[in-house]
């Protein structure tokens, strides 16, 4: 790989909504570092900025289960608004910490050309009874690298996980899963799953080192809500070509050396 093009290779990083109060200078310091080298792509969560906003994004029948077990934020048009009015603000807060570290950065709603989305589940529990709602959300089926025009070292995209579906309406969609299909389309060697807990565990273990196929296996028997998510995530990046996902609540490049956090690699071996 030439360096020209080494140089153009972007490290996508998802910041979970419920960690983003929590990075210190020390933190924003370290990942400005790291954009130095690289482009950076930032996914941003806006769980807990949400529920600040309305105090009924703190209700439980704010979440929804569909028949599977899987769980999903119940998304009217008026939540898609008020998810774009804490992205906004979230927005200015984390371009003006990069900015001021000599990041250049911009924001950019997945809507805008760059996820799409397909039909989402119709059928949710509500009250015991599976009922049809219309709830704005909707998978990735693909993601168009076009919007990112400008991945270079020392410029950085923060981007909003709204999608379109093929109505062209805005949907919901999950921002780990959004993150991994963003690293697969843009060629992206690294993910970064920054969240709350410093490793994954199995058993109470803090696990350095998984590969995907044990990661997926663990996913299906043991791993709970949020962890099953970005385990889910971690396996689709790694399938989308991206060599290896860590996930941790470290800086990012102590995550990358693999100083702390979990390493999700495709085999045996592989990176080590």
């Amino acid at each position: 790989m030439s360096a020209q093009h080494h140089n153009r290779v972007p490290t996508v990083v998802k910041l979970g909504g419920s960690c983003l109060d929590d990075l210190d200078g020390a933190w924003w310091d370290d990942l400005a570092r790291h954009g130095q080298e690289r482009p950076l792509i930032l996914v941003h969560g806006w769980s807990k900025p949400l529920k600040k906003l309305g105090p009924r994004y703190s209700e439980p029948s704010a979440i929804l289960r569909d028949r599977y077990g899987n769980q999903s934020r119940w998304t009217t048009p008026e939540v898609i608004e008020d998810i774009k009015t804490v992205s906004a603000e979230l927005a200015e807060d984390v371009l003006g910490r990069l900015e001021r570290r000599g990041i250049t950065a911009e924001r950019l709603l997945g809507s805008d050309g760059l996820v799409d989305a397909g039909e989402g589940e119709k059928w949710w529990w509500r009250e015991k009874q599976l009922v049809e709602l219309e709830n704005l959300v909707g998978p990735i089926t693909g993601v168009d690298p076009a919007p990112l025009k400008n991945l270079q070292p020392r410029h950085a995209y923060l981007v909003t996980p709204l999608a379109r579906n093929g109505a062209g309406r805005e949907v919901n969609t999950d921002a780990d899963r959004a993150a991994a299909a963003i690293a697969g389309a843009t060629g992206a060697t690294d993910l970064v799953l920054v969240t709350d807990v410093a490793h994954l565990l199995i058993d109470g273990e803090p696990v350095r080192r998984i590969t995907a196929q044990a990661a997926a296996a663990f996913r299906d028997k043991g791993a709970k809500g949020g962890m099953r998510k970005k385990l889910r995530a971690a396996g689709e990046a790694l399938e989308h070509g991206v060599e290896r996902v860590v996930i941790g609540s470290a800086p990012v490049s102590h995550l990358l050396d693999a100083r702390t956090g979990t390493v999700i690699t495709r085999a045996q071996g592989a990176n080590t």
